[in-house]
């Protein structure tokens, strides 16, 4: 079919998510990058920090296992919109932490803990709640609006957004608390997304009820997804619980591969700010340039990535084969990271781009893992095992920042940080190849799940 007789209309709610995405990392990374400054002004220690840090990832973990469900069961449109309110309205509540950690403290005759430590994990709780909603609601959009051979490019598209998130807050959040104080930043970055919603509600609506998605490119959306089974078969959709969802293999493939992998980009996001002030001694305004170059290249990743399984599905691999092809090998790369340690005494420069290659295969990685729960699991349920995984990867992400923190306080307090990051970054290189083997060894071919009627 002629792409122009097509249509394009899908590309603009890849868009929509693009931005939703871009909006959410920028929410939740402006504390990493204001950390080495609020660090200073009270007196955190790398555990405190860490503790802050686990509890988004905590709460968030926790919410994504009902956030599949709550955009299940409201749908893409109303659940994302939801989603994104609560989130702005926690990233905004970061700038009067200190007035919730004092309330909170009163009201609960809290002495052992810092005011600030207080209000920064109850801001970082709201937030963990609402960006909980993003993935399921995008991974379930685009399973409505794309054909399988196009969800991974789809997927890395509007996942490159963590990306332009990643780069736009170095850019923009140390400029705006150097000049306007560190609650400005929380201010603005969080009502950034209010804006982003009056778009959504304009655009936004589910492909059959699309005014502005011509017949032809609605025709080649359904051609050979599920949405068209769904469409030719009166009957409801059933609804699947947990339970039964998890007594699949294929729940657990993407659930471990979440669980082991999500927590390295998650100590990247949280903890490289931190890593260039105490290896490298920068302020929070040198580390613009080399992270704003680490995030960039971390684009490549996502949307190459994506585009990679391409390779093998034209060879005649099913999408399921060829992506795990193409994961094995996005594996192997951050390896890498294994030397960005040693290499570190020469230039702060090669550590950057050794985990900028690190996290650039993370993101490929990502935008792939993403892609197979539509290719095994019908839309009824791709929302919900999404926020399984989801969960999984929170989790994970709680156990690396956890041990991140307590590794740092016991080898600095040996005069020895450095050690702790080579234990890091070590963990970190290997973790995808675990991940790939057991995926491979749960669902070894491509099989699509038979939900109950």
């Amino acid at each position: 079919m002629n792409k122009q007789r097509i249509g394009s209309y899908r590309w603009t709610i890849c868009a929509l998510l693009f931005f939703a995405t871009t909006v959410n990392y920028l929410d939740r990374q402006v504390l990493s990058l204001l950390h080495p400054m609020l660090e200073d002004q009270f007196g955190w220690t790398n555990s405190d920090y860490a503790d802050i840090t686990a509890t988004f990832q905590f709460v968030y973990a926790v919410s994504m296992l009902f956030a599949g469900r709550f955009i299940d069961k409201l749908g893409t449109k109303k659940g994302l919109a939801i989603a994104i309110i609560v989130w702005s309205l926690g990233a905004i509540a970061h700038a009067y932490a200190i007035e919730m950690g004092q309330m909170a403290a009163d009201l609960f005759s809290i002495q052992t803990v810092s005011v600030s430590i207080i209000g920064f994990i109850l801001a970082r709780a709201i937030l963990g709640i609402g960006e909980a909603g993003n993935f399921p609601a995008a991974i379930k959009a685009t399973a409505e609006y794309f054909p399988k051979k196009e969800r991974a490019l789809a997927t890395g598209i509007f996942n490159s957004g963590t990306n332009v998130g990643a780069i736009l807050a170095p850019l923009t959040v140390p400029w705006m608390a150097i000049n306007w104080g560190w609650q400005s930043a929380f201010l603005i970055v969080g009502a950034v997304g209010f804006l982003w919603l009056i778009f959504w509600f304009i655009y936004y609506d589910s492909p059959e009820k699309q005014k502005r998605l011509s017949k032809p490119e609605l025709d080649y959306i359904l051609s050979d997804s599920i949405l068209a089974e769904n469409k030719s078969s009166q009957t409801p959709q059933p609804k699947v619980s947990w339970l039964i969802l998890l007594k699949f293999k294929q729940t657990w493939s993407f659930t471990i591969g979440k669980f082991l992998t999500d927590g390295v980009w998650w100590f990247f996001l949280f903890w490289l700010p931190s890593y260039l002030k105490s290896q490298y001694h920068m302020q929070t305004s040198e580390m613009v340039l080399p992270l704003t170059v680490l995030y960039s290249m971390t684009m490549f990743g996502s949307i190459g990535g994506g585009a990679f399984p391409m390779y093998f599905i034209n060879k005649g691999y099913s999408a399921y084969d060829g992506r795990m092809r193409a994961m094995l090998i996005i594996a192997l790369f951050p390896l890498v990271i294994l030397a960005a340690q040693p290499l570190g005494q020469y230039s702060f420069w090669l550590p950057v781009i050794l985990i900028g290659i690190g996290a650039s295969a993370h993101q490929a990685w990502s935008a792939n893992i993403f892609s197979t729960v539509s290719d095994m699991f019908p839309k009824a349920a791709t929302a919900t095992v999404t926020g399984i995984g989801g969960m999984a990867g929170g989790i994970g992400g709680v156990l690396i920042s956890k041990l991140g923190g307590k590794l740092f306080d016991y080898y600095q307090g040996l005069g020895s940080l450095q050690t702790g990051y080579l234990i890091m970054f070590s963990i970190c290189s290997v973790m995808y190849l675990i991940a790939w083997c057991i995926m491979k060894l749960l669902v070894p071919k491509m099989k699509v799940v038979n939900l109950p009627k």
